[in-house]
């Protein structure tokens, strides 16, 4: 039981970058690491492979990365750029003639039934309907996925709770501005970290630059990548020049082997 490496499916904001209609320098940049998909992560384990969400970029993502199977999807929060694509999940079931397991909050679980209601509570049994089966998680309890222990850890979306995760000495956190002391104690010994950076100036419900750097100072993980990053934080190049040296701008296709 191991982990192989970690690839970023996508690593912008909920509009993605380009911004529809922006004519602004990172938007028109002709540098392909300041093109940005929605942000997901692909985690490839011995066992097999885990995302964490699956936005509206969904089926992109598994094309350009050529992903043969996929085990498991953990789902962050409810928002559409992060549970979007779970309909694409049809074309593993056809392969692995398996349903998806999924895990996710009541919260999360709630809002797919919403969105994703033929899946969920069919009238009638549809041939090409997505098979889904979920579990449903708590912030205190941690699970398994393919035999791997998954921490769970809560974060704040300004009033919506988000999971983030820790598996083994790699955690991932998307869509937060505040994570409180008792979380970032799930955080601590981490060697990799993942963290949402939105822009450099204040936001409701991201933290900032500033915001992330100083948390990775106080939670000092050997490497910190950033992600969900908006067209407003600046070209990857000019970003990256200004950052510490154990923290990096994460791009789509990056990959970190372990």
């Amino acid at each position: 039981m191991a982990l192989k490496s970690i690839t970023f499916l996508g690593t912008g904001t909920s509009q993605g970058v380009p911004v529809i209609a922006c004519h602004c320098k990172v938007c028109k940049s002709l540098d392909t690491k300041d093109k940005r998909l929605r942000s997901s992560i692909l985690i490839e384990t011995t066992e097999g492979n885990i995302n964490i969400d699956a936005g509206p970029d969904f089926r992109q993502q598994m094309l350009r990365e050529d992903v043969q199977h996929l085990e498991a999807i953990l789902f962050t929060h409810e928002h559409k750029d992060h549970i979007a694509g779970l309909d694409d999940v049809r074309a593993f079931n056809f392969k692995s003639k398996k349903p998806m397991e999924v895990f996710c909050t009541e919260h999360v679980y709630e809002a797919l039934c919403r969105e994703f209601s033929y899946v969920f509570k069919p009238k009638f049994e549809y041939p090409g309907i997505p098979k889904i089966n979920v579990t449903l998680i708590h912030k205190d309890n941690d699970f398994e996925v393919l035999n791997h222990k998954i921490t769970p850890i809560e974060v704040m979306h300004y009033k919506l709770p988000v999971m983030g995760y820790r598996i083994e000495n790699f955690a991932y956190i998307t869509d937060a501005n505040f994570i409180s002391e008792e979380e970032q104690e799930k955080l601590k010994g981490v060697d990799v970290l993942v963290l949402n950076a939105l822009r450099k100036e204040k936001h409701i419900s991201h933290f900032t630059l500033q915001e992330a750097l100083d948390l990775i100072e106080k939670l000092s993980p050997k490497k910190a990548y950033l992600t969900h990053l908006s067209h407003l934080m600046g070209t990857h190049k000019e970003t990256s020049e200004r950052l510490p040296e154990n923290v990096s701008i994460a791009y789509d296709g990056l990959k970190i082997e372990f």
